[in-house]
């Protein structure tokens, strides 16, 4: 499948599950990430779910990330060059709501990318190789070819499921882990 398909299958998909089916699969996926990621000093960036588009939520994740003493990193999309800015997260004061749906930080001290330790990518499909279909901007693409070596890039899937990615591009980067409701994926060979 090519991502444009990839993109509208997993969006019809997601359109099927109620309010109920994302809470408790976000909490079964939350539930396996704070089994298996250690957060504290670690700096963590995440993302926080554009609810209209049915993404898995983590606003539980960012709580937990605080509790076990890791440092919460939000971004803040441009979408005039498809860069993400790193702000530390303070506090929910420090959210607004963008035009595209996003809850993003409107102040706050900026992180650079290779301080960070570990990033949570938003995903909409993926194959068995950890490569990732997003919403096609390559915002995360960028941001990820920022960070250091042994920065670990982990994808949080809706479903249980591969694809295959028909159209992968060169500059594509794959995700060392993903969580899915039914278990973790590791791609590190």
């Amino acid at each position: 499948m090519t991502k444009a398909e990839i993109r509208q299958l997993y969006k019809a998909k997601r359109a099927q599950l109620s309010p109920f089916d994302i809470t408790k699969i976000s909490a079964q996926v939350q539930a396996l990430v704070l089994d298996s990621i250690p957060f504290s000093s670690k700096y963590v960036s995440i993302f926080l779910p554009i609810e209209r588009q049915k993404e898995i939520s983590t606003y539980g994740l960012l709580e937990d990330i605080i509790l076990k003493g890791g440092h919460p990193v939000l971004s803040k999309a441009n979408f005039s060059d498809h860069s993400l800015a790193l702000y530390h997260y303070e506090h929910p004061s420090q959210l607004e709501i963008s035009a595209f749906g996003i809850p993003e930080p409107k102040h706050g001290r900026m992180l650079l990318a290779n301080k960070l330790d570990y990033v949570f990518v938003p995903l909409l499909g993926l194959n068995s190789d950890g490569q990732r279909v997003g919403y096609g901007k390559g915002f995360y693409d960028r941001l990820l070819k920022q960070c250091k070596p042994d920065c670990l890039f982990i994808g949080l899937h809706l479903f249980d499921e591969f694809v295959s990615i028909a159209d992968l591009h060169p500059d594509d980067i794959p995700l060392h882990l993903c969580f899915t409701p039914g278990g973790i994926y590791d791609f590190r060979k």
